[in-house]
C-alpha cells in the first residue's frame, strides 16, 4: 500500500477503534513520522476552479485536451497535475471499452499528403426533442482533419448529396477522391454524374467494413460523443446552428491529438507555410482562432442555462 493509502487506514483505524496515533501506527503499520505529515503544497483553487469552469463545458475532453486548452491560457501545467487535479476533483468520466476488431483492410490506400486531396463522407443519425428524427451529412479532409461540412436534414436523396458537395466545391475546390460507404445516396446517377462533372473519384469502401473508411467513422464518433449527445434540439433549424457551432469550434479551437495537439485549421496553416517556404506560420494567425473560440463556449453554456 502507498503511504496515503496506509494513512487513510491508520486514521480510520483511530476513529473506528478509538486508539491512540501511536497504536495505529503500530498495526497498520507505518511510520509515525508520516501519519502525521500536514502537507504545505498549494491546493491551487485557481487552477482547480477553471479546471471545473472547462470540463463544464468540454463535457467529454480528458485531462489532455484540458491540459492543452489551460497551456494555451497560460498556465504553467502538465498533464501529470491536472490529472491529480481532474481526479481529485472527480472529473473522470466512464469510458466503454471498445472491441478489439481484427479486420483490416487488404491494400490499405496510399494516404493524403496535401489538403484536398481525399475527403471522407458519412451520414449520422441523430432526433429533435419532439421525435422528430434528422441525419447530418459529415464531410472531412483526411490530412487536415478538418470538418469541410455538416448539413442537418430530415431525409437525404442522391441530388441533395451532390447539391452540397457543389456549394463546398464552389467555396474550397474539389478533391481527388472523396471515400464514401456503399449507402443509396453515394451510389445514385447523381453523384455518379457530378464526380464525372467535377472530375473526381468516390472511392467506395468494401460493403459492411466501416473500419475501410477510419477517418470518418473516427469523426462522427467525436461529434456524437462531444456534440450530439451534449445537447437538445428544438427543430432542424436549431439543430443546424448548434452543428455550425460545434464545426467552428471542431475547426478552431479543439486540439487533435493526431495532428500534435493542433487544430486542423493550425495544420492547414502550417502546411500552407510550408508550401510557401515560411519556416513558421505566423503567430498572429494561431491567436485568432483561439480568441474567437469563446463563442462556442458562451453559446453552449447559454444553452444549458435555458434548458435547466
Amino acid at each position: 500500500m502507498k503511504p496515503h493509502a496506509r494513512r487513510v487506514l491508520a486514521e480510520w483505524t483511530q476513529v473506528t477503534y478509538q486508539v491512540s496515533q501511536r497504536r495505529a501506527a503500530r498495526l497498520v503499520p507505518m511510520n509515525r513520522g508520516t501519519l502525521r505529515y500536514v502537507s504545505r503544497r498549494d491546493d491551487q483553487q485557481a487552477l482547480r476552479r477553471r479546471l471545473r469552469e472547462l470540463a463544464a463545458v468540454r463535457v467529454r475532453f480528458g485531462y489532455r485536451r484540458l491540459t492543452v486548452l489551460l497551456r494555451r491560457e497560460g498556465w504553467q501545467v502538465n498533464a501529470k497535475r491536472v490529472w491529480r487535479l481532474y481526479r481529485e476533483e472527480g472529473l473522470t468520466m466512464r469510458t466503454k471499452r471498445r472491441q478489439k476488431l481484427a479486420s483490416r483492410v487488404r491494400v490499405p490506400p496510399p494516404a493524403a499528403t496535401a489538403p484536398q486531396e481525399r475527403w471522407s463522407m458519412d451520414f449520422v443519425h441523430d432526433r429533435c426533442i419532439d421525435g422528430r428524427a434528422f441525419r447530418v451529412l459529415t464531410i472531412i479532409d483526411q490530412f487536415t482533419r478538418e470538418c469541410v461540412a455538416l448539413v442537418a436534414a430530415q431525409t437525404w436523396r442522391g441530388e441533395d448529396v451532390a447539391r452540397v458537395l457543389e456549394t463546398v466545391a464552389q467555396r474550397r475546390g474539389v478533391p481527388h477522391s472523396i471515400t464514401v460507404d456503399n449507402g443509396t445516396e453515394f451510389q445514385s446517377h447523381a453523384m455518379d454524374a457530378w464526380a464525372y462533372r467535377r472530375q473526381t473519384t468516390l472511392a467506395f469502401i468494401r460493403p459492411g467494413k466501416p473500419v475501410d473508411n477510419t477517418f470518418i467513422e473516427s469523426f462522427n464518433g467525436r461529434l456524437r460523443d462531444e456534440g450530439l449527445n451534449t445537447q437538445q434540439f428544438l427543430s432542424l433549424s436549431d439543430a443546424q446552428r448548434q452543428l455550425d457551432l460545434w464545426r467552428y469550434d471542431y475547426n478552431a479551437v479543439r486540439p487533435h491529438s493526431a495532428l500534435g495537439d493542433r487544430t486542423p485549421n493550425e495544420m492547414r496553416q502550417a502546411h500552407e507555410a510550408a508550401e510557401a517556404g515560411d519556416t513558421q506560420v505566423s503567430p498572429a494567425r494561431l491567436t485568432i482562432d483561439r480568441q474567437t473560440g469563446s463563442r462556442y463556449d458562451e453559446e453552449v453554456l447559454r444553452l444549458n442555462v435555458a434548458l435547466v
